[in-house]
């Protein structure tokens, strides 16, 4: 249980990993309405670039944010998830790719709020199973 007053700049929180999987690709195209080729036809996808279908970047980006959720204490003394500044994808995500997640607390910011105490920015990189980074940003968080 970490509040506000306690976090430090220089923490860290290391994710444990999940796999993306083919169903997580239908599902979210499903869901978030985007059916582009490059998500959603393999034979396409073979004869260009990648050579395969890649991954939503935004669903990529959703994954981060459960597995930084799962690996939170609990009870979590997040708010809100506040936003997010500098969001890139760097490197394509496959199916059968493994992403785990790494942010380091950067910043805090007292923030006057009903229920929270401050603003904590962490500096967050998604790496696939090969160490590589595909993603970078920085999430801002709403804590008591």
């Amino acid at each position: 249980m970490t509040r506000f007053a306690e976090i430090e700049v220089g923490d860290v929180l290391e994710t444990a990993s999940r796999t993306i999987t083919e169903a997580d690709l239908v599902n979210f195209a499903g869901v978030s309405g985007d059916f582009n080729g490059l998500h959603t036809d393999a034979e396409r996808m073979g004869e260009l670039e990648f050579g395969e279908r890649i991954a939503h970047g935004a669903l990529v980006f959703s994954v981060a944010t459960g597995l930084l959720w799962q690996a939170r204490d609990r009870p979590s003394h997040v708010v809100a998830f506040y936003g997010v500044d500098h969001l890139r994808f760097v490197a394509p995500v496959f199916v059968g790719d493994t992403i785990a997640v790494r942010s380091e607390v950067v910043g805090k910011e007292p923030r006057e709020h009903p229920t929270a105490n401050g603003t904590v920015r962490y500096d967050t990189t998604v790496s696939n199973q090969h160490g590589e980074m595909v993603l970078s940003c920085e999430v801002l968080s709403l804590v008591t």
